[in-house]
C-alpha cells in the first residue's frame, strides 16, 4: 500500500546499491533509478551522492531516510490493524534480539508462537543490545529483547526473566578446578571480552565497579562479538570468558568447557522493549505477552541460583 518510491528509496539506502536494491525488490535497475529520480525531483534535491566507489546518502537523504522508515512502519501498522478488524491475523512481525537471547532463548518461543498464530510471519534480527534498542526507537523493529534495562525514555522496558553469568574456560585452564570465584580474583588471568555495546559486557563492567574495580582491570587479550566465537576461543585455553550459563549447556555436557559460578552470583535481567507511544497491533501485543510468559518459565530465577549456591 505504501508509496513505491519510499520503498525503493529505503531499499537503496539499506543496500547502498541500485543493483542490490533492484534484486531485493524484484525490479529492474532502470526502474529503481527512475523511482529515485522521481523522489529527488519531488524534493528538488539529491538524496544520494553517486561516485565511482558506490553511493552514499546526502544530508537530505539522511533526514529523508529517518522519516521514510517511520512512514513505512506506520503503513505496516495500519495494514495490520485494519486486518484485525476483519478477523485476519496475518502479516510480518519484526523482532530484534541480542545474540545470547536470539540463539539460546527465543527459538523455542518463536516456534511455539508460530504454531498458535500461523498467519504471522516472524523475522528475527540479531544485534547487540545497543543496536536493538536504537532500531526499536527507529520503528524498524516491532519489539526488541535485550540484556539488562533500557535507559531510553521513548521505550518501555519489561523484565522477562533472570539469567546467570558464569566464568567459562577450557577444562585444562587454571581456573577450571574452582568451585566459585570472586570477581576480583579474575584480574590475574587472560580474559576474552564481548564487544562494546554488548549487554553482557555492560553487566560485567557494572559488577566490577560494584566490587571497587575498574573495567580495565581485567586482562583483555581479545574481543568477540558473538557467544559462539567466545565459546570457541575459551575452548582453546587461551583465556576465560564470562557468559550466560544457558549458552554453554551443550559444551559443558560434552566436556569441551567448564563453567564456574561467581561469588556472589552474577545475575542480569533479560528484558523486552517496545515504543512507549506506539499503538501495537493485536498480534504484536499477544507476542509480547506470550514471550514474557515463556521466557519467565524457562529463565533462571534469583531464588534458584541462591538455592544452588547453598
Amino acid at each position: 500500500m505504501s508509496d513505491r518510491r519510499l520503498q525503493v528509496f529505503n531499499a537503496v539506502a539499506k543496500h547502498r546499491s541500485f543493483t542490490k536494491a533492484a534484486d531485493a525488490l524484484c525490479m529492474t535497475q532502470p526502474a529503481v533509478t527512475f523511482q529515485i529520480h522521481q523522489l529527488e525531483d519531488h524534493f528538488d534535491t539529491r538524496l544520494f551522492d553517486r561516485a565511482s566507489g558506490g553511493i552514499a546518502l546526502t544530508p537530505a537523504g539522511i533526514i529523508a531516510l529517518e522519516y521514510v522508515q517511520r512512514i513505512l512502519a506506520l503503513y505496516a501498522e495500519l495494514d495490520a490493524r485494519v486486518k484485525e478488524l476483519t478477523g485476519q491475523e496475518v502479516g510480518p512481525l519484526t523482532i530484534g534480539a541480542s545474540m545470547t537471547i536470539a540463539e539460546f532463548f527465543l527459538p523455542r518461543v518463536l516456534g511455539e508462537f508460530k504454531v498458535h498464530h500461523p498467519g504471522v510471519v516472524p523475522r528475527l534480527v540479531v544485534a547487540n543490545s545497543e543496536v536493538v534498542q536504537a532500531r526499536v526507537v527507529e520503528r524498524t523493529l516491532d519489539v526488541g529483547f535485550i540484556e539488562g534495562d533500557s535507559h531510553l525514555p521513548t521505550l518501555i522496558t519489561d523484565v522477562c526473566c533472570a539469567d546467570e553469568l558464569q566464568v567459562v574456560c577450557a577444562p585444562s585452564h587454571r581456573l577450571a578446578p574452582s568451585k566459585a570465584l570472586a570477581i576480583g580474583t579474575l584480574t590475574e588471568h587472560a580474559y576474552i571480552s564481548r564487544e562494546s555495546g554488548s549487554g553482557t559486557r555492560e553487566v560485567i563492567d557494572h559488577c566490577l565497579e560494584n566490587a571497587g574495580l575498574s573495567p580495565d582491570s581485567l586482562q583483555v587479550i581479545m574481543e568477540a562479538s558473538s557467544p559462539e566465537a567466545l565459546k570457541g576461543l575459551a575452548a582453546t585455553g587461551v583465556g576465560f570468558a564470562i557468559m550466560s550459563r544457558a549458552a554453554v549447556e551443550k559444551e559443558v555436557r560434552l566436556g569441551d568447557l567448564v563453567r564456574i559460578p561467581l561469588a556472589p552470583p552474577l545475575i542480569r535481567h533479560l528484558s523486552v522493549v517496545f515504543p512507549r507511544e506506539r499503538i501495537h497491533s493485536k498480534f504484536v501485543t499477544e507476542f509480547i505477552r506470550f514471550a514474557k510468559e515463556r521466557l519467565a518459565a524457562a529463565g533462571t530465577t534469583e531464588d534458584r541460583v541462591a538455592a544452588a549456591q547453598r
